[in-house]
């Protein structure tokens, strides 16, 4: 099907003008000052006035929890998620029954995406054999040629030496380590919020930042030793950012992600004891929310993630202590950035675009992140001046939770377009 998009304003190159962009029937893209065509040239005419399209956002950081989990998401589900928000590729993570920690196992899930993906999505092999974060290591060689990187994302690597030769098994498969951290011997019985204000108010055990970044601290130290591309997932607190920062300086191959919840919310926004404000790491200190928002900045973090992770409504009614760790953010993650950052100057508009597309792309080394003449058509068109509440009952993931219900937000996805094809549509 061949479209074309007149009198929208275009992120590309840089900075955002008034053009035309046309879809032909071989999903190829045009962006022109003025594309000057009949109805009959193409199938279909759509006015874009006052809508902004930008290069399809690419989220590195998913939980679509097929196979093994489809009662809290499967791919189908997940992906339309995440092309109502305006993702046309996400990165698929391992926690999985099985769990792709061999081809056979990894096989099950390609085939499925191959055949459910409304979207690209790209999966990580897991680091260790069952995702247990200690034991045996993968198979890296058998492995590389079918993923992107290698994460045991929700375990951290316990073992020095396993990192390290983990490490240097990626490099030499020209791959990526993507990095949960968390040391588990620093961890306490019970940890459902971050270890400060909230949990002693609360009487709750408390999970301390010391978990995160003093595994970061030994990463970080192993990738400048063996070359490795070494990425920090969902970082939250400001001695995670710091030592990134000093390693970035010493020309470590280091990159790193965070989220919407960290970047917007910190544990004095826990307003009840509800699951929906449960996820690891958790909310941390006012502190630790605005060394994020520095390290945004000034480049220390490289991109926003949304770290989605759906679980069953049962599963989050338990409380703080009860539920299980994890929240959405697929279908809020760019309007929630918009308002909250980008409107109140916080960020510029072109910032918030390349943290959620182009610096992945450059990163992790994948096509996309920009528009380019006679490329791939890969975009969405955002209604920048159109507000709504946010009302999980109105997802399209099957998991509900989100610590931003009844918030208010702009920036509304209008379409998605991945492959030259139209995977979401709404107002337009």
């Amino acid at each position: 099907m061949s479209f074309l998009l007149q009198n929208g304003e275009v992120y590309a190159n840089g900075r955002i003008s008034g053009m035309d962009v046309m879809v032909d029937d071989q999903g190829r893209l045009l962006l022109a000052d003025r594309i000057d065509l009949q109805s009959e040239d193409v199938d279909e005419i759509i006015d874009a006035s006052g809508l902004l399209i930008v290069p399809g956002l690419i989220d590195p950081h998913v939980h679509l929890r097929e196979p093994g989990f489809e009662y809290k998401e499967t791919i189908a589900s997940g992906t339309a998620a995440a092309a109502r928000g305006g993702f046309t590729t996400i990165m698929a993570m391992p926690n999985l029954n099985p769990v792709p920690d061999s081809p056979q196992n990894l096989k099950v899930q390609l085939d499925r995406i191959r055949y459910d993906a409304r979207i690209r999505v790209i999966p990580y092999a897991a680091i260790t054999r069952g995702q247990k974060g200690v034991g045996e290591l993968v198979d890296f060689d058998a492995l590389a040629p079918m993923v992107l990187g290698f994460s045991d994302d929700g375990k951290g690597v316990q073992e020095e030496a396993m990192m390290r030769q983990a490490m240097l098994s990626a490099k030499a498969n020209n791959c990526l380590i993507v990095a949960h951290c968390e040391d588990e011997s620093l961890l306490v019985p019970g940890g459902c919020v971050h270890q400060g204000k909230k949990a002693e108010e609360l009487g709750l055990a408390g999970i301390s930042s010391a978990s995160e970044y003093t595994q970061i601290e030994r990463d970080l130290r192993l990738a400048e030793e063996t070359g490795c591309q070494y990425h920090i997932c969902h970082i939250s607190c400001k001695e995670s950012v710091e030592l990134v920062r000093q390693a970035k300086r010493r020309g470590v191959a280091v990159s790193c992600e965070v989220t919407p919840h960290h970047l917007l919310l910190c544990e004095e926004d826990i307003s009840e004891d509800d699951g929906r404000f449960k996820m690891n790491p958790p909310l941390r200190s006012a502190a630790d929310r605005q060394a994020l928002i520095e390290g945004l900045q000034d480049g220390t973090i490289d991109m926003i993630a949304t770290d989605h992770a759906p679980h069953s409504e049962e599963e989050k009614a338990r409380g703080l202590q009860g539920s299980a760790m994890g929240v959405v953010g697929l279908e809020t993650a760019f309007e929630l950035i918009y308002t909250y950052l980008v409107r109140t100057g916080v960020l510029s508009l072109q910032r918030c675009l390349d943290l959620m597309s182009y610096n992945c792309a450059d990163i992790f080394g994948i096509e996309g992140g920009e528009l380019v003449n006679f490329g791939r058509a890969d975009f969405a068109v955002f209604d920048l001046n159109r507000r709504e509440k946010i009302d999980p009952k109105a997802f399209l993931s099957k998991g509900k939770s989100t610590p931003f219900a009844g918030w208010w937000a702009m920036g509304l996805c209008q379409m998605t377009v991945c492959d030259g094809n139209i995977v979401y549509r709404k107002g337009i």
